[in-house]
Order: C-alpha cells, then structure tokens, then sequence
C-alpha cells in the first residue's frame, strides 16, 4: 500500500517511476509553469456528472473508466495527485479513486507552490502522450451518502456528520458563495472549517490532527463528510484518515443540495 500523503522530495526522488502518473487536479491547468508529465483532472467538466442539477457531482464510473483511461491510468498505476494551491482540490479526487477502488492514490503535501518553493523543475508543456490504460473502476456505494441518507440520518444518529466550511457560513452569519440559497448547517452536524488542518498549504502534523479531531468529542460511529458542493469535505475527510482507520464517507450534494431541496432560499 503506498503512503497517502507524500512530500515534494519524495516525489522528485521517485520521479522516474515507471507506474506513477502525475495528475494535476487543479480547477484550471497552469500553461506557464507544471511538474513536467502532469496531465489535468478535471474535476468539474469530465470527472463529475455534468447531467446532475448539483455541481461536482460524482461521475458514474463507466465514464471514470473510460476517462481514466484516456489518461493512460492503469490498474496497477500510483497515482500522484496535486493542485495550484497547495492543498484544495486533490484530496478530492484522492477520495474519487479510493471510492473508485483504485487504492495506489497519494496526495502532494503542499502541491504546486510547494514543488516550486523547492526549486524543482518545471515545464511549459502540457500536452502529454500516453498508451491509453487499462484502469477499472469498482464503485464502493458506501463512500457516497445521498440526500435521503441524511435526512435519515438525522432521525437515526447512526452516523456524525462534520461540515469542512467556514464558521461564518456554518453558523447563518455569512452568505454562502452560490447566493440563491441561505447559509446554515444540517442539524446535529459539527463544523471543522477545512483550514483547521491546514498549515501554508499543507497538512498539519498527525499529532496536529489528532488533537484537533479529539476537540470535536466524536462518538464511535462512522463520520460522514460535507461542505459546499463536496470538494472541501474531502480535505477534512483526508486528514481524518491520516489518523483514523474509521469508516468515513461523503455527503456528496452538500449544503448545496441540502438548502435547495429544504427550499432554503434567499
């Protein structure tokens, strides 16, 4: 099994690798200056389901295969995942692979910046040829909760769910960025804004993490993920996974779907 979250000098030294595929999973592709063999995930346009009247909905996984393939993954591929801000979109698709079965997933603590921090190289080019791969994907439902899910669960208690946004947008105090719909939060969940595990663009160390879970007082029941529109709930749900083997998932619609389908609107 490879290390969820590697260090910029790990990957400089293992570059060469014949089974890493770089992916840069940023929400636009850096033409001026990448870790050369990088090729774009996109996260919005071709890894969600475009159809879905929620954004960055996950893809059905016919469409994960054949765009994973398009990108030469194969089966046995580590993947090396990254983007522009250090740490904001690649814990995403990190969870999209696990979820997907593909285990062989790594993080880039630090990303992009970090890379150039360090002076190591970077290209212009960004068009890369691949032989197409022979990557499959194996959906594990359990990792994705619906809307009903939650709405049953808040009956039920079953699981405790943690929301990644800011405090101002938990609480009803700030607007929330897509302005047709309320600020607020799901009731009985917890907020941990995604920038309580995060230090200048990387994770916080494990022990770091783990005063920092222990703070929220969780029970022992199964955590369930959410944010905005599911991009940032993967970063708290990566860094609980630094440090706990707990059955963990995404409420994938987050707070978007939640207010749309409760009619919370402004």
């Amino acid at each position: 099994m490879v290390d969820q979250l590697v260090s910029v000098q790990w990957l400089r030294q293992h570059f060469s690798g014949d089974n890493i595929v770089l992916l840069d999973a940023s929400a636009h592709f850096n033409t001026i200056a990448n870790i050369q063999g990088a090729q774009h995930f996109d996260i919005k346009n071709t890894f969600s389901d475009t159809k879905s009247a929620f954004p960055n909905t996950f893809p059905q996984p016919a469409q994960c295969e054949k765009e994973c393939q398009a990108l030469g993954i194969n089966t046995d591929s580590h993947i090396i995942v990254y983007d522009d801000k250090g740490i904001f979109t690649s814990p995403r698709v990190w969870w999209m692979f696990k979820t997907m079965g593909h285990h062989n997933v790594s993080v880039l603590d630090g990303g992009l910046p970090e890379w150039i921090a360090n002076n190591f190289p970077v290209t212009t080019i960004v068009k890369v040829k691949r032989s197409p791969g022979n990557f499959k994907a194996h959906l594990d439902e359990s990792a994705i909760k619906s809307y009903a899910q939650i709405v049953e669960n808040i009956n039920t208690s079953n699981c405790q769910l943690i929301d990644a946004r800011s405090s101002g947008r938990f609480n009803g105090t700030d607007p929330e960025p897509r302005t047709h719909i309320q600020s607020g939060h799901i009731k009985n969940s917890l907020n941990l804004p995604y920038t309580m595990v995060l230090d200048n663009g990387k994770f916080k160390s494990k022990k770091e993490l783990k005063l920092t879970f222990d703070n929220l007082n969780l029970a022992d029941t199964p955590i369930i993920f959410s944010c905005g529109s599911g991009i940032t709930a993967c970063i708290i749900l990566f860094a609980f996974a630094l440090i706990s083997d707990k059955e963990r998932s995404v409420y994938d619609g987050s707070w978007t779907e939640w207010a749309e389908k409760q009619e919370l609107f402004v």
